[in-house]
């Protein structure tokens, strides 16, 4: 595609983003940025979190994926289900019932104030690399398809980029992602059906051919029971699933903020069933897209990219298919990009202002202030991490962020299973200690686990071992004759 249509496609989507944030935004103060005056209807929270937990890494590396790891990935969607009903059921009613804008607040509230900064300062080192790892997936494309053309550099995309989501996020905050997340997972989904489609019908084949060429293909196989070291073994996948939903949606500020900006607590766990059921699949969706590109790629004699989440733009924006695919393709990983990155700034500026920086004392005027400042620094740094990532990386971005969470969402998941699970207290300006122990001893533990353990290789399990070493430190750190009644 021409460089000017790029451009042009992606101005008129950010219009219309910035004519929803203007609207969205009228007569908006801190309480609508923090929680939407608790007003969003749970419905249009569903929708827009399934774009939010999608991202530009399961629009592009989700199908990549499929050329190493089939259709396993299933299994750890199977195990998010499990997952979504303990977020329902034991972290919601638990949010609601202290009436909390950080549910870090918690922390502080159980076990002390050094508990409080050490859960509220994991969350935001996770979330800006997280996030950062998604921003990077669209700005890259961007590069490719627009910057390179013209040669500008790749940190004046990165630039363009995170300004764009500043722009119709800093008046509304909360209260206007629900909306534009609901636009851009519309979107987003438009793109992958509509990308799936093209493919088939290149292929010549009707609905129920392309169903038995993706089922009979080397790419489907979902189940791995066979060979427990292997990282796709299905308890593994399983467990690992249900945990990484309960750190990464139910003690992530950023997910659990949409859902805290329902009426009430009956909204807000509708909004979580109906959001976890349509994940599996819209998750299938994805995975049969990934099968298909790789049996166009063979069928059209198409090199596979080293790194596999090239495949997608590679097969999209290079003429294999109609032009119109280029820009449902581009159209989709913005979407897919920003309805992530919009609200995680968003959540990272309610972090920051109310748990490190202790806002609630301050006036209205002073907040509003301070959180726009917050806001702009925030929107720094993840530029910042963008381009290191970008220095650094050599590994499919999903398995990064995957990474990266077992190693910095454990000490979360142990904090709150020692605080939901037992009545005993800590001695509070420890927790960070061991908070920081436990991914170190992961770390090590994980990278010579081959030689220590017979084999074994850690997958997505690092997550249940970091919260499990994290909640016996917190055990060693008991203070005798000191239960909460």
């Amino acid at each position: 595609m021409e460089p000017t249509w790029v451009i042009l496609i992606i101005v008129l989507y950010f219009a219309a983003l910035l004519v929803v944030g203007a609207l969205t935004s009228r007569n908006a103060n801190n309480e609508s940025f923090f929680n939407g005056n608790k007003q969003s209807p749970w419905y249009v929270v569903a929708f827009g979190m399934i774009g939010a937990s999608l991202s530009g890494v399961t629009f592009i590396s989700v199908p990549g994926w499929v050329g190493d790891t089939q259709f396993s990935y299933l299994q750890l969607v199977l195990g998010y289900l499990l997952g979504y009903y303990v977020v329902a059921n034991v972290l919601l009613p638990l949010y609601y019932k202290l009436n909390l804008t950080s549910i870090y607040s918690y922390l502080e509230t159980r076990f002390g104030t050094s508990s409080y900064k050490t859960g509220a300062s994991f969350f935001l080192l996770s979330r800006i690399i997280g996030s950062s790892f998604r921003l990077y997936l669209v700005a890259a494309v961007l590069q490719v398809a627009v910057f390179d053309a013209w040669n500008l550099p790749f940190w004046l995309t990165v630039v363009v980029t995170i300004s764009l989501i500043w722009l119709y996020t800093n008046k509304g905050g909360i209260k206007t992602i629900i909306w534009t997340d609901t636009l851009q997972t519309a979107m987003l989904l438009v793109a992958v059906v509509l990308s799936i489609y093209f493919i088939s019908d290149k292929m010549g084949w009707s609905f129920s051919e392309m169903v038995s060429q993706i089922r009979k293909s080397e790419y489907s196989r979902v189940w791995f029971f066979d060979d427990w070291n292997d990282k796709r073994h299905f308890v593994k996948q399983f467990f690992s699933g249900a945990f990484i939903t309960i750190v990464m949606t139910g003690l992530d500020q950023d997910m659990m903020q949409k859902n805290l900006s329902c009426r009430n607590l009956s909204d807000a766990k509708k909004n979580m069933y109906w959001y976890g059921f349509a994940f599996f699949p819209v998750n299938l969706i994805f995975l049969s897209l990934g099968a298909l590109l790789f049996i166009f790629a063979a069928n059209q004699g198409i090199a596979v990219p080293a790194q596999t989440d090239n495949l997608f733009p590679l097969i999209a924006t290079q003429g294999y298919l109609p032009k119109v695919a280029g820009v449902l393709f581009l159209l989709g990983i913005v979407a897919a990009a920003y309805s992530s990155a919009d609200s995680a700034l968003t959540a990272l500026t309610t972090s920051f202002t109310v748990d490190i920086l202790n806002s609630r004392s301050y006036s209205d005027a002073k907040l509003a202030t301070v959180r726009r400042w917050v806001h702009v620094a925030i929107s720094v740094v993840v530029a910042l991490v963008i381009l290191i990532f970008r220095a650094v990386n050599d590994q499919s971005v999903i398995s990064a962020i995957f990474t990266v969470a077992g190693y910095t969402y454990g000490p979360l998941l142990g904090l709150y299973a020692f605080g939901l699970f037992t009545k005993r207290n800590v001695y509070d300006k420890w927790v960070p200690f061991v908070a920081i122990a436990s991914p170190i001893i992961c770390f090590f533990l994980s990278k010579y686990s081959v030689q220590l353990l017979n084999g074994y290789k850690f997958g997505f399990e690092l997550l249940m071992l970091n919260g499990f070493l994290t909640f016996m430190g917190l055990l060693l750190l008991t203070r005798k004759n000191k239960e909460i009644a």
